[in-house]
């Protein structure tokens, strides 16, 4: 995707900058072609905060309309088919194209039951999600009457446009879209940063294969040279991070038992809120460890 300037879209014609936006939305330009008349607008926050407007004031049938052009999720004639990039880049961000046998009956089943029920398709900002974190959202809002649901849709679409938004336009300012989740390790052996661990991030899955999505090594800090997610919404879910201490303390001549007491160190923890920050780091010795919930 080829960015803009916030800018070079306000002094745009009206075509271009239609054009600029027509795929913020699924299959919506008519909310670009309002927008385009309330230029010039002074960063990124008020052209998304001008784009729910524009959803939020308009009739019912549109609504449902703009709601009826969403893909379903994990929809594999819906995928033969061809959805649009973004969708795609969306979906398989959280896995779906890449779904076990019993992962792709259990999408097939809340889809159907939900579509029965509402009459619309299901709308979640896949990318603040893990595959496992979906299906319970889906078993969660199928509770829900439509008119819940109807809303419930729209702030799911201004979440997805607003990460659209994120990648599309250069603005001073930024929106909230983005969380972090980073470690470090400390070696409370010797009071100081564990530097040359490996580290691996795993995405733990319920009815498919779990995933590694990072895997590093600490540096001298005792810290990862990047964020293990960063740039984007942490994925609502379940995890593991995998941390490799036998070797790392068999290099500084630490006495270890044979097999050592501690190999591979496995922590499990959960996110719940994807555009906060989570820190959880290591402090370790050859026989024990610890952790935290830190920032």
């Amino acid at each position: 995707m080829s960015q803009i300037s916030l800018a070079d879209l306000n002094a745009a014609s009206k075509a271009d900058f239609v054009a600029a936006l027509a795929n913020v939305v699924e299959y919506s330009p008519w909310i670009a072609k309002k927008l385009a008349g309330q230029r010039p607008f002074a960063g990124i926050t008020q052209l998304h905060a001008a784009l729910m407007a524009a959803i939020q004031s308009a009739e019912p049938d549109v609504q449902l309309a703009l709601i009826r052009a969403h893909p379903d999720l994990a929809n594999k004639t819906q995928r033969a088919a061809g959805l649009t990039a973004d969708s795609t880049d969306e979906q398989n961000s959280a896995g779906l194209d890449r779904l076990s046998d019993a992962e792709y009956a259990a999408f097939e089943r809340v889809n159907n039951a939900y579509r029965e029920k509402f009459g619309f398709p299901y709308i979640v900002c896949v990318r603040r999600h893990t595959r496992d974190s979906i299906l319970r959202d889906f078993e969660t809002r199928l509770l829900n009457i439509a008119k819940t649901e109807t809303r419930r849709a729209i702030e799911e679409i201004g979440r997805i446009s607003a990460l659209r938004l994120d990648q599309l336009v250069v603005a001073d300012d930024k929106l909230k879209v983005h969380g972090r989740l980073s470690t470090h390790v400390l070696d409370n052996h010797v009071g100081k940063p564990a530097s040359g661990i490996p580290v691996e991030l795993v995405e733990l899955s319920a009815l498919g294969e779990s995933r590694v999505i990072a895997s590093t090594v600490t540096n001298t800090d005792g810290r990862t040279d990047q964020p293990l997610i960063g740039g984007r919404p942490l994925p609502i879910g379940r995890y593991e991070l995998r941390f490799g201490v036998a070797k790392y303390y068999a290099a500084r001549n630490v006495a270890l038992a044979d097999p050592p007491f501690l190999d591979q160190i496995p922590l499990h923890f959960a996110i719940s809120e994807p555009e906060s920050h989570y820190h959880v780091p290591l402090l370790v010795t050859p026989w024990s460890y610890s952790t935290y919930r830190g920032s």
